[in-house]
């Protein structure tokens, strides 16, 4: 598929020519017989380089739906969430693949923070799901969301045009706009997270200089597209934690043109420029963040979104996988393929961790004796995807996720056999 580039930018495409208007937004008959809309992600009056917002020129302005009635999503979790917090580190093998269900169905919360009024937090999902969304459409007005396919290609037919993505790569929805998800083959699982604070941006690359990390050119935006279609449809909006339903009596894809700054993108993970040290010692997890959810605070995030992908290995008289550790950050991990060089056995692909805040984790015993003893060789690091959601806040686990059969009783095993080596020198 086609696709617009670049990351942020003001782009403009027209599925029939003519129908953006030139030199003003919201003429008084817009071309074509459309009507005008602007979508805005951010207040009217934030500074320009922070402004975010789109006009859609489209066959039916969103007004023509019906009214809200609850709709049950026992799975999908919002914020506030309650005092579940442990301070124990937890780990879930993969989840059985659901069947019967569309993707918001299927949509299965495991640990959150923050909350949906105070436009701040993270919350971490897993889906799963083998039916397709025909008739029904879905927006969330609590936060953006952020696909990571783990098994089977996604076809996300949005507003702006339609995105493609398959394992290796992510696709992210602004808060708001209304799509349907496709599994491409028939079943999709992977993981999902909802995003309630600062929509998500490149980080600054401080002294790494201009070049590395994610290029802005690589995020690719959609061409507009649109379908005129009229009938029995539904329309799903989570809002203010709860989830809602409507009637409306068209597709809400009927978007013929757009332009502007917020819309859906994708983005291809194995075009991540990594870095890592040339020399010795082991670098801060932050050199490989694709994504930021910035606060207030300079450098600390609502969320950094972190890969570890495939890379080189070099340090000398290093300990190189991800050392032991705690830190005032609370981690998220899944394993979308391969194996994770600090836990090679025990965490799979499909499965979760999480360490929060202060919470002593690192390398598994196995993991740890490989690699102390290992000579020290360029050592190439293939077959491999694992990401992070770390987040300055404390992720709080779900009742269901500490009640899942997932969940993994004898996590802390994995480095129960860590023994003292201590040789203090003879007096």
């Amino acid at each position: 598929m086609e696709y617009l580039s670049g990351f942020g930018g003001h782009f403009e495409t027209e599925a029939v020519a003519g129908t953006l208007p030139v030199g003003r937004n919201s003429p008084q008959r817009p071309p074509h017989g459309l009507y005008a809309e602007q979508l805005s992600g951010s207040a009217f009056t934030a500074p320009r380089h922070d402004n975010l917002r789109s006009w859609l020129y489209r066959i039916r302005p969103s007004v023509l739906q019906g009214g809200f009635t609850p709709f049950a999503v026992p799975t999908w979790h919002s914020g506030p969430f309650a005092a579940d917090g442990t301070p124990d580190a937890l780990r879930w093998r993969p989840f059985p693949q659901t069947s019967g269900r569309d993707f918001v169905e299927s949509v299965f919360t495991l640990a959150g923070n923050g909350a949906v009024d105070a436009r701040s937090g993270f919350v971490a999902h897993v889906y799963s799901f083998d039916k397709p969304m025909e008739r029904r459409f879905f927006y969330d007005a609590d936060g953006e969301l952020i696909f990571v396919p783990r098994e089977g290609a996604l076809e996300l037919r949005t507003e702006f045009g339609v995105l493609r993505i398959e394992p290796q790569e992510i696709a992210v929805i602004p808060r708001g706009v209304k799509f349907q998800v496709r599994a491409v083959n028939g079943k999709a699982s992977g993981y999902l997270g909802e995003n309630y604070g600062a929509p998500f941006r490149l980080p600054g690359l401080g002294p790494i200089g201009a070049n590395g990390l994610a290029n802005a050119r690589d995020f690719q935006y959609p061409l507009a597209t649109f379908e005129d279609a009229k009938g029995d449809f539904e329309l799903i909006a989570k809002y203010d934690g709860a989830m809602f339903t409507a009637k409306i009596g068209n597709s809400p894809l009927d978007v013929v043109g757009w332009h502007g700054n917020y819309a859906p993108y994708r983005y291809d993970l194995r075009r991540f420029n990594t870095m890592g040290t040339i020399s010795y010692d082991h670098p801060d997890p932050s050199i490989f963040t694709v994504l930021t959810s910035p606060t207030d605070q300079p450098g600390v995030a609502n969320c950094d979104f972190v890969i570890f992908p495939p890379r080189w290995l070099v340090g000398e008289d290093t300990f190189r996988p991800p050392y032991f550790h705690r830190n005032c950050m609370s981690e998220f991990m899944g394993l979308v393929h391969g194996a994770y060089d600090a836990k090679e056995e025990g965490f799979l692909p499909g499965g979760a961790s999480l360490h929060n805040c202060m919470t002593p984790h690192g390398p598994d015993a196995d993991a740890f004796q490989k690699a102390s003893a290992a000579k020290l060789a360029p050592h190439f690091i293939g077959n491999t995807l694992a990401f992070m959601f770390e987040s300055s806040r404390i992720f709080r686990p779900t009742r269901q996720a500490l009640e899942s059969p997932s969940l993994e009783k004898t996590y802390r095993d994995c480095w129960k056999s860590l023994q003292s080596h201590f040789q203090p020198p003879a007096s």
